[in-house]
């Protein structure tokens, strides 16, 4: 049986991609799937993509690549969605079937899961609520494994994500596990970042390209090691000087954008155009969590708290794939070598609930890791590892 979508010598590609470009990303799906999802035969793969020049070639190159592995993947379409859209209900409806492998190619996001968060999804009735259908199968019941490429171009897929998995696993590994018998972290920056985080009961997560197991999951591509911060210990003064994202995509940093941070939330944004932007981009999603709450889309008394924690500081990364850039395109940026990133708004422990997760870039940081005893273990100097 050919799972062939379309074909190489009549190009799909509307910008008429050559045919070693083609040959180029088959290769890299490939990899996806056999070197980072190990997809086994006879697996449900689920496929979420866009109509986009860009997605959908890379989600029928996967659908292709999954096929030959023996897979049974099954590929979606919805309209391009942003930070703060829902997605579709047939999309969520899919994840019902409890695939075992999920894949989101998306121009923009996947989309909010409208149900999940008027009433988060719990196992048993008990613990932590997720606010996604999508989360609930990753996170929650491990049914699946998964990766989500947001904003991913054919270009940068087929030179990300061929690369040395080993050596990234290897040094992910070795700073997560500084991270996580951290208590606080101190960072950094030529451009005037010079702020602390706390750790205390935090563990690092990495985003190693082992998405083999169920539970597993990240972006491709991939290369990062990244944690949440203890709630309210974030302080200090952050200066993206790389790239931000905002609600209507993703943008190169030209004037610094200077975040003040106090007891954990963002109190102050200055700079230029971009300053402006991404500060429109909060108050959009405190706007829009009240709204909801009024609507009904959010539990009562849930408005103020995702409103409160759009100004949260729910994430430090650290970029280790060596070969993405800083392009304006944040789901590479964030991996580049010599970078680390913050995120405004909801965290990976799933107790800063907010509307958005805005990543930003710093170039060049220095990362140092304070442990319980208040000795200092150097993770970065000049964003080059230690």
């Amino acid at each position: 049986m050919s799972h062939k979508l379309y074909f190489s010598n009549k190009s799909f590609f509307t910008n008429g991609t050559p045919k070693d470009v083609f040959t180029r990303l088959s290769k890299a799906a490939e990899v996806a799937v056999r070197d980072v999802l190990r997809v086994k035969a006879g697996e449900q793969v689920l496929i979420i993509t866009n109509p986009d020049d860009e997605a959908a070639p890379i989600a029928m190159s996967l659908y292709d690549a999954a096929g030959a592995a023996g897979g049974k993947p099954v590929l979606m379409i919805q309209d391009e969605k942003t930070q703060l859209d829902f997605a579709e209900k047939t999309v969520l409806a899919a994840f019902g079937a409890n695939p075992e492998v999920v894949i989101s190619i998306s121009s923009g996001k996947l989309g909010k899961d409208a149900q999940g968060i008027a009433n988060p999804y719990k196992i048993g009735g008990k613990g932590v609520g997720y606010d996604h259908i999508f989360h609930l199968k990753q996170y929650g019941e491990k049914s699946c494994r998964a990766f989500w490429s947001p904003g991913v171009t054919i270009e940068s897929f087929c030179r990300t994500v061929p690369i040395d998995y080993a050596a990234l696993r290897a040094v992910c590994g070795k700073m997560s596990a500084v991270l996580d018998a951290a208590v606080k972290v101190h960072v950094t920056a030529p451009g005037g970042t010079d702020i602390t985080l706390g750790l205390a009961g935090r563990k690092a997560k990495s985003d190693d390209g082992d998405f083999s197991f169920m539970g597993a999951g990240g972006n491709l591509p991939a290369g990062e090691t990244f944690i949440s911060p203890e709630n309210g210990t974030a302080c200090g003064t952050i200066v993206f000087d790389g790239s931000i994202s905002i609600n209507t995509g993703d943008m190169l940093v030209q004037t610094p954008v200077v975040c003040q941070v106090e007891d954990g939330f963002v109190v102050g944004i200055s700079g230029g155009r971009e300053a402006e932007l991404l500060l429109d981009t909060i108050t959009k999603a405190e706007n829009n969590a009240i709204l909801f709450e009024k609507e009904g889309k959010l539990l009562k008394g849930q408005g103020e708290v995702y409103a409160r924690n759009a100004r949260n500081i729910g994430e430090l990364g650290i970029g280790l794939n060596a070969q993405a850039h800083i392009t304006g395109n944040m789901l590479e940026d964030e991996k580049c070598f010599h970078t680390c990133h913050f995120a405004i708004g909801q965290n990976y422990d799933e107790d800063a609930p907010a509307l958005i997760h805005l990543d930003a870039v710093v170039r060049k940081p220095t990362i140092i890791a304070i442990m319980p005893d208040g000795c200092e273990v150097p993770i970065e100097k000049d964003g080059e590892p230690v």
